[in-house]
């Protein structure tokens, strides 16, 4: 029949989803999910193993929150944003191959027909009902259920824990934990000798006890890995009640830094609120930092990035032969249909072929030509779906080659190729997940902050300076938003030495450029600001006189003032 109607063959019209850890996804009304199989469409006529991911399931549910953005209801289109186009994207992600082309290539083949075109706005409207109908309830997996391990798809599910374990102990955090034996109980007392911790000594026959369980379990998630909250029932923990001479339930005692700090007995929950949250706060004390008032250093950052599109057809003219391969065309497309009318009207090229491309080209193209290929993944990378995708890759290999080849050149890299590349660099950070794995990669970390560090040191273009300076602010952004919301750094401390001073270095040497000093400003202010104050970090400021360097550029200009007084401020 579709031959007499469109003039060619069709065998089916496909609906595909992906099965990943025992459940499957499809794009409908926004990214679904359900149980296998279980989706209104109904069993599938065929499935397809595609292969196994060893990423990390952090990494994809990441991944997966990203495609939400660009998949969304009102975007689905029956013909160039559909079910399929999500399954590729999705699988290229996980495996590094797409579906059969095939499939993807099918509503193309229809829209090339003229009954395939003037039949478009009828079948899409039609087709809405059954596309983007809900999924049972009873067929959605709750939102606490981790993919389970299958086929070795899903490698850790320790991320998908409802809590956490402190990194240093081993310890469960955010929960309260339940002790019988005297030998568990010195564990966690040990595991708290440099922060604090509460014991309550409770009984099955103490009905007073039970009206503040609520109030402990709480206090336990809100303390998390700041605080070990411990509960002994001492109809069970003879031992226990033993050594500590506990004669009363409830009884609390609480210990800070190892030793033992307060004692009390009662079912108040306001004085155990009180009580323990004091104690938290005695364990530690906020940073110095805390109470200043610093307009800029105090709040979240955008990432800086590139993304004007340059005039495509001259670039890639630019490239010689090497224009005319099928990796140049389809990301030279993809980039121009994302400009003119959205990631979501945008179906992704083969990666796995771009970023093959890539690397053959930065392998065997002189580096005086090589600054067009790597300008026109620059341009792709604003889309999170490209830049998530390289994040997916073993060991990053795409972006390693282009940081190894561009520093290895030193002073020899052309002007062209070294600000492309940091260009490039700057928009790595517009997936979250990529700039996780380049700053948590110590081989990778150390390439990025080579590339920074050279590039400072180009006292001949300004611009690279600025880029570089970018790219420094970039990265220390990202360690502070780490800094602030996880309590913890994701830049390890060498890569945080090398940085500052090379910073320190470019700020008293920057006589031209104020873009430049506040790049430079703002990366060092948000290096230091929360750092230990016993660190490396710190002392390495103290030592090459940060404070002095910083109040030196005050003259340089008006708009700067503020920024450098906050800056001081930290340093101080």
């Amino acid at each position: 029949m579709s031959l007499s109607f469109l003039g060619t063959h069709i065998d089916a019209v496909y609906h595909t989803a992906l099965v990943f850890g025992g459940i499957e996804y499809f794009f409908g009304a926004g990214v679904q999910q359900t149980y296998p199989g279980a989706t209104h469409h109904g069993r599938p006529m065929e499935i397809i193993p595609l292969g196994k991911t060893d990423l990390p399931l952090e990494i994809v549910l990441e991944y997966l929150d990203s495609l939400k953005e660009v998949y969304t209801t009102e975007s689905y289109d029956l013909f160039t944003h559909n079910c399929n186009n999500f399954t590729n994207d999705f699988a290229m992600f996980l495996l590094g191959k797409g579906i059969p082309e095939h499939i993807t290539s099918l509503p193309q083949t229809v829209l090339n027909t003229p009954f395939g075109q003037m039949l478009k706005p009828q079948l899409d409207s039609a087709m809405r009902g059954i596309t983007q109908a809900p999924v049972a309830p009873a067929a959605v997996p709750s939102q606490h259920q981790p993919p389970r391990t299958s086929n070795g798809s899903v490698t850790s599910q320790s991320s998908m824990q409802a809590n956490q374990v402190n990194r240093a102990s081993g310890m469960p955090t955010g929960q309260v934990h339940q002790v019988t034996t005297l030998k568990k109980l010195d564990t966690l007392l040990t595991s708290a000798k440099n922060s604090c911790a509460v014991i309550f000594f409770t009984s099955a026959t103490c009905p007073p006890c039970k009206l503040v369980y609520p109030a402990y379990d709480e206090l336990a998630a809100e303390a998390g890995d700041k605080a070990v909250l411990i509960k002994v029932d001492l109809s069970e923990a003879y031992e226990v009640g033993s050594k500590y001479q506990v004669r009363a339930t409830p009884t609390f005692m609480t210990f800070l830094k190892g030793e033992k700090e307060n004692e009390w007995v009662g079912a108040s929950e306001g004085q155990l609120r009180g009580n323990v949250r004091m104690l938290v706060q005695m364990a530690h004390p906020p940073h110095p930092h805390t109470n200043l008032r610093l307009r800029t250093l105090q709040r979240r950052h955008k990432s800086v990035t590139y993304s004007k599109i340059p005039p495509l057809e001259k670039l890639i003219a630019k490239m010689g032969p090497r224009g005319s391969e099928p990796a140049v065309t389809a990301l030279k497309d993809f980039i121009c249909t994302r400009e003119a009318s959205g990631a979501s009207d945008a179906p992704l090229p083969s990666l796995p072929t771009v970023t093959s491309f890539i690397v053959q080209s930065v392998e065997t193209t002189p580096p005086n030509s090589l600054f067009a290929d790597i300008d026109l993944l620059r341009c792709a990378l604003i889309d999170q779906r490209v830049s998530g995708y390289l994040a997916s890759e073993h060991s990053n290999s795409t972006v390693s080659k282009i940081f190894t080849k561009v520093n290895s050149l030193s002073g020899e890299c052309p002007y062209s190729l070294r600000i492309v590349t940091l260009q490039l660099a700057c928009n790595l950070f517009t997936a979250h997940i990529l700039a996780t794995r380049l700053l948590q990669d110590g081989e990778l970390c150390s390439k990025l902050i080579q590339l920074v560090i050279s590039s400072l040191l180009d006292i001949a273009h300004p611009p690279v300076r600025v880029a570089a300076a970018s790219l420094a602010f970039n990265i220390a952004a990202f360690n502070h938003l780490r800094r602030l919301e996880e309590k913890h750094d994701i830049l390890k401390d060498f890569a945080q030495i090398e940085l500052i001073a090379s910073l320190l270095e470019a700020l008293t040497n920057e006589k031209e450029s104020k873009d430049c000093v506040r790049g430079l400003l703002t990366a060092i202010g948000l290096l230091v600001y929360g750092a230990p104050r016993e660190g490396e970090l710190v002392e390495l400021c103290n030592a090459l006189d940060a404070k002095g360097t910083v109040n030196a550029k005050k003259s340089f200009s008006d708009d700067l003032k503020d920024l450098t007084s906050e800056v001081e401020q930290v340093l101080a």
